[in-house]
């Protein structure tokens, strides 16, 4: 008889041997592989062969995974500036922290320089003023003034969520003037399609990208123009920016200043990842633990993050036992602590599972646990439960 697999036992397998998953473990073995070479010249040879064979994004996830002193070895090694852009904007804050520690000025300089301003300020959030106001020194200064701009806006404002890299034209330029100038600056990215402003700088229009390659070159701008029907101001907020997306279908969504001057571009993308960490954070507020899952975190840092909501939970059900236990008599000691200490205890195991569990299944949902990692995981979340 054919062992057949029903579809629930497919899923099961999928979310545990995704692609992804597979590659991840791939590369964490043959990166680890590559370090416990006996010889400097052989570790060498490894590592610039996987940096140049893999692409940049894997490499960056793969990195986490990698002992504190490997991961500058790795991102040294990689081929080219815009892979070193890409592997240090999608590894892990921790991972950045330690590669910037050995970067030299002039790298540092030569990287922010080419990075997209809104990018650029994702990675310095997770630096110190002191280290800031240093790369702000190093930098191009109209690079610097964009990213010290936006970074006046609130964490979950439409002001951190857009990109101040967008191409804008008087509408009454022809689309040939527009081509003209988007080829000279081929970094901008034009997908999104040209915005299209008065003689006030004033938002008017927009003009997709498919309309640019099937209109005249001699048309102007204002003859081929779409009316903008959603607009956001910097300070809108950021889920009010995920439930016009949500409900219009948006591809993208122009952000205006009081005078309707166009500031910045929020892009599918953009929002996308704010989804995640609205999802995110509220599963951990749900669990009552602010621990990033996508880290690995030690488990005594793990414990500090988790012990604050159970020690709430410990410090009220202490109270109440108190209250209760100075009603009875002092032969029904044993009775009061059978009766209120037991169950308490059996509240805050309960609070401890569910924390464990949820970060558990969050680990599943971003991807975070292969087959060959979920008994770690699963471990390590055990010895956070016995320590908390």
């Amino acid at each position: 008889m054919e062992n057949i697999k029903s579809d629930d036992d497919k899923t099961q397998i999928d979310l545990v041997e995704s692609e992804t998953l597979k590659l991840d473990d791939f590369l964490k073995e043959k990166l680890q592989n590559a370090f416990y070479k006996q010889t400097s010249g052989g570790i060498l040879h490894d590592i610039v062969k996987i940096a140049t064979e893999h692409s940049a994004i894997d490499l960056a996830y793969a990195a986490a995974h990698l002992p504190f002193h490997a991961r500058p070895i790795l991102y040294d090694n990689l081929p080219s500036r815009d892979a070193k852009i890409n592997f240090i904007i999608n590894t892990t804050p921790e991972t950045r922290l330690i590669i910037f520690r050995y970067m030299n000025e002039n790298e540092v300089k030569k990287l922010f320089d080419k990075m997209p301003a809104d990018e650029a300020l994702f990675i310095l959030d997770d630096m110190s003023e002191r280290r800031f106001k240093r790369v702000m020194e190093l930098i191009n200064p109209q690079k610097a003034k964009k990213i010290q701009e936006q970074k006046k806006h609130s964490r979950n404002s439409a002001g951190r969520l857009m990109t101040s890299e967008f191409f804008a034209f008087d509408m009454d330029k022809t689309l040939k003037d527009a081509k003209d100038y988007i080829q000279v600056h081929p970094r901008i990215d034009f997908t999104k399609g040209i915005f299209i402003l008065n003689k006030n700088k004033k938002l008017k229009g927009y003009v997709p990208a498919r309309n640019m390659l099937v209109n005249a070159e001699i048309a102007t701008l204002k003859q081929i123009m779409r009316p903008i029907l959603h607009k956001a101001f910097a300070e809108t907020k950021r889920a009010q920016i995920i439930d016009l997306f949500e409900r219009y279908k948006l591809l993208f969504l122009a952000v205006v200043d009081k005078n309707e001057q166009l500031i910045g571009v929020i892009s599918q993308e953009d929002v996308l990842e704010a989804m995640e960490d609205v999802a995110d954070e509220t599963f951990a507020k749900i669990s009552g633990t602010y621990e990033n899952v996508s880290f690995e975190d030690p488990i005594l840092k793990r414990f500090l993050a988790r012990s604050p909501w159970l020690i709430v939970t410990l410090i009220a059900g202490l109270i109440n036992v108190g209250i209760i236990s100075s009603f009875q008599q002092k032969e029904g000691s044993l009775l009061t602590f059978v009766l209120f200490f037991v169950p308490l205890i059996t509240g805050m195991s309960g609070n401890i599972g569910i924390q464990c569990s949820t970060v558990l299944v969050r680990s599943l949902a971003f991807g975070l646990v292969s087959k060959r990692t979920k008994k770690e995981a699963i471990l390590k979340e055990l010895y956070t439960g016995i320590t908390t």
